[in-house]
């Protein structure tokens, strides 16, 4: 469908219910999904796009309104108790959510969001509603699927119930357009969901590449305190199951038993990051997983860092592993290539996209502790090589920026604000009782009710862009 080069947002409605752009990533639910969503958000100010995020307030002190950057304003929703509900317990506030994001929207003049993008299900649960009301096209990025992360469960780990699985399926069932991080994620999407796959938009995230750059290796180790003669390798993320720093600190182990530890020089592993989801129910686990394999003295503990420390942790290390069970892309993967840093990664979701097996670091199958550390022994064991890697791995890493995704997210709007705007004007038969207009079922777009308020909305065509500039109010 040839797109119309009007139909450009002028300002959006961003939802992350469960955890605000505006936290430290790497605890509790802090994660890529936060960088994801401000460095986006930042990206589309810069050309000119009003960003509105709304998350869920979960401190008191927090004001209604902070602008996180130029064009940027994140809205804190109070719902809920602040503190004290996990992430399986939101479902229970989505109304109170739902709710005030909607009452925001009546207090300004009709037409003020063009879009709306919800990321994760628990947000495109609110953005289905809010697309309804204001008559605007919704775009969702699931980041995980419960589909997927069961199929590949950490050992003790606890499945996604089945609520979350019937609530990804109703938001990709309403959403115009789906944005998927990989190839392997849209697949996903259409193979388990049953999601039409041109509706797809495949739009890979990416890293500041203005600070994850490499540097100088002898004084990022000095910052941490690290020996300059170990070899590092790191890992960078939250502490539960579903990361699998346990894989990471079991091959260690493994690694110095072996009779030929001594080629892969002295160990260091560094764990960067806190505890996470079910992590949560034994939060010192892997401190003692590291005292039972009588490693404690090879492995060092730092809190999340921020990204001015964080790009310091890429640099002091020699390999950065993500063992991750599941992973739709694996932003620490190409944040540490960036920053001039090989990676050992698992060979699941979007880590074959971000890491190139061979060349940028290697990919490992599955998670066998054994395989595990055979390749880390491998890399390590050849300084040359890792080298190599790290210039082919900053090359790498250039090919994703944040410009980039934004680019891409742009034209995933033009498609669901042209494709919102045609159903609409095709729905349209001007011939219903009373004057009232009947809604052809063969042409209503997919999800869309068959009731009076949705007939009388499929007449409206495209209300946002167009009705704001011939000044024709809602």
């Amino acid at each position: 469908m040839s797109q119309r080069p009007d139909l450009r947002p002028e300002r959006i409605a961003v939802l992350s219910v469960h955890t605000s752009p505006l936290a430290q990533p790497g605890t509790g639910d802090a994660g890529g999904m936060n960088v994801y969503v401000l460095q986006t958000a930042v990206q589309l100010a810069r050309r000119g796009i009003e960003v509105e995020i709304f998350t869920r307030a979960t401190a008191s002190n927090l004001p209604p309104v902070q602008e996180a950057a130029p064009g940027v304003l994140v809205r804190n929703v109070v719902a809920g108790p602040f503190e004290g509900l996990d992430k399986q317990d939101l479902p229970t506030q989505l109304c109170t959510f739902a709710g005030e994001v909607l009452r925001q929207e009546a207090r300004q003049q009709p037409g003020h969001y063009d879009l709306v993008h919800s990321h994760y299900w628990l947000s495109g649960q609110v953005g289905w509603l809010a697309r309804d009301r204001w008559r605007v096209p919704l775009v969702h990025t699931a980041h995980t699927l419960a589909a997927v992360k069961n199929a590949a469960l950490a050992e003790g780990d606890s499945p996604e119930p089945l609520t979350r699985e019937i609530g990804e399926k109703q938001v990709i069932a309403e959403s115009d357009r789906m944005i998927a991080n990989t190839a392997e994620e849209a697949r996903q999407l259409v193979e388990m969901y049953g999601a039409r796959p041109d509706r797809i938009d495949v739009v890979p995230p990416g890293a500041d590449l203005a600070r994850y750059r490499p540097g100088d290796k002898a004084a990022a180790r000095a910052l941490f305190g690290l020996d300059p003669r170990e070899r590092v390798v790191a890992f960078v993320g939250r502490i539960q199951p579903l990361k699998a720093p346990d894989v990471l600190v079991r091959a260690a182990a493994e690694l110095l038993r072996a009779p030929d530890a001594e080629r892969a020089g002295r160990l260091r592993v560094l764990i960067v990051g806190g505890p996470s989801g079910t992590g949560l129910d034994r939060p010192d686990a892997l401190i003692h997983l590291a005292a039972e394999l009588g490693i404690a003295d090879r492995v060092t503990f730092l809190p999340p860092q921020p990204p001015q420390r964080l790009v310091q942790v890429y640099r002091a290390a020699d390999l950065v592993a993500v063992p991750s069970y599941n992973e739709s892309f694996g932003l620490v993967a190409i944040e540490a290539q960036a920053s001039g840093t090989p990676v050992l990664a698992a060979d699941v979701g979007g880590l074959g996209t971000a890491v190139r097996h061979g060349e940028t670091g290697l990919l490992v199958p599955g998670h066998r502790i054994a395989d595990w550390a055979a390749a880390m022994g491998d890399l390590l064991g050849d300084p040359e090589r890792l080298r190599r890697m790290a210039i082919r791995a900053v090359d790498h890493a250039a090919k994703f920026s944040w410009e980039h995704t934004a680019d891409g997210l742009l034209a995933g709007y033009s498609s669901a604000m042209a494709e919102f705007d045609a159903h609409r004007r095709r729905a349209v038969v001007l011939d219903g009782p009373y004057g009232v207009p009947r809604v052809d079922p063969r042409d209503r777009v997919p999800g869309e009710r068959a009731s009076l308020a949705g007939q009388v909305r499929a007449s409206t065509g495209y209300p946002s862009l167009r009705r704001r500039r011939m000044g024709i109010p809602r």
